[in-house]
């Protein structure tokens, strides 16, 4: 998700409009309510911001540990209108992860956070999953050796659940991920139909179900080169005791047959 900061309507819904038409979720706000809304948004939410673009506003400089500490794996990019050396060294200064001028077109700023991203996501090692590979700049994944072309909504639920390797991710996330935090117009339960498809499509290709669904928790994403744990028989085997033994072994002839207590009496 892209979160777009501008003090001009104009600008931020612009390109939230470019960024649906990609197929990419976003959410416009004005520079007065972005610490806000970092302060109240929950750590879900936050996890699924994969950039903050920095528009026209006087304190940009300030945003900066806002944006580390409540989404430390988002880029911070900042959208210049002219072009200045002095104001782009001043912004790189200011801890900014890119500086881009305007006009720039959504998919140039979508590459340069893929890039972003695959170097993270290299450095955790997590860039893939066995036989999956993805991008994060809206190239299709690679699956099983050979490209998989996707949906758009399927290949950004497989980056997501890529991204998030190793960890559980709730139907909700993945929704804000894809949709929005702010999406009312979508229900969350789209999220299911498009994991069936993207799950039947990934089985064909692989061979093995990939996404591991545990129903109240969530999904998560399976490593094909991780062993297959196979649970052994917990069965104990029983041993007989001593006593039980010493009666087996005991010879036929030791044994004493005990006479009845009671006789019978001849009248």
């Amino acid at each position: 998700m892209f979160i777009v900061v501008d003090s001009r309507e104009i600008v931020t819904s612009g390109y939230a409009s470019a960024f649906e038409r990609e197929g990419y979720a976003s959410l416009e706000l004005h520079p007065s309510e972005l610490k806000d809304w970092l302060e109240i948004t929950c750590a879900q939410d936050l996890a699924s911001v994969d950039a903050i673009l920095l528009g026209a506003c006087d304190e940009r400089a300030g945003f900066v540990n806002s944006i580390r500490k409540h989404c430390p794996e988002a880029q911070i990019v900042a959208l210049e209108d002219t072009s200045s050396l002095e104001s782009t060294l001043q912004l790189f200064s200011a801890g900014m992860d890119d500086v881009l001028r305007k006009p720039v077109h959504v998919r140039e700023i979508i590459a340069r956070v893929g890039a972003f991203r695959r170097r993270i996501s290299a450095r955790n090692s997590s860039v893939g999953t066995g036989a999956i590979e993805v991008f994060f700049d809206g190239r299709d994944p690679m699956v099983g050796g050979d490209v998989m072309e996707l949906p758009r909504r399927e290949r950004r639920i497989l980056e997501y659940l890529v991204k998030n390797k190793g960890r559980r991710v709730t139907k909700t996330q993945i929704f804000n991920a894809v949709y929005g935090v702010m999406n009312d117009g979508v229900d969350e339960c789209v999220v299911e139909s498009h994991i069936s498809k993207l799950r039947k499509k990934l089985r064909k290709r692989l061979g093995y179900d990939a996404v591991e669904s545990t129903r109240y928790i969530g999904y998560m994403l399976k490593d094909s080169a991780a062993p297959k744990q196979i649970v052994g028989d917990t069965r104990r085997p029983v041993q007989a005791s001593k006593v039980t033994t010493q009666a087996v072994e005991a010879p036929f002839e030791d044994v004493v047959a005990k006479k009845p207590y009671l006789s019978v009496v001849g009248a």
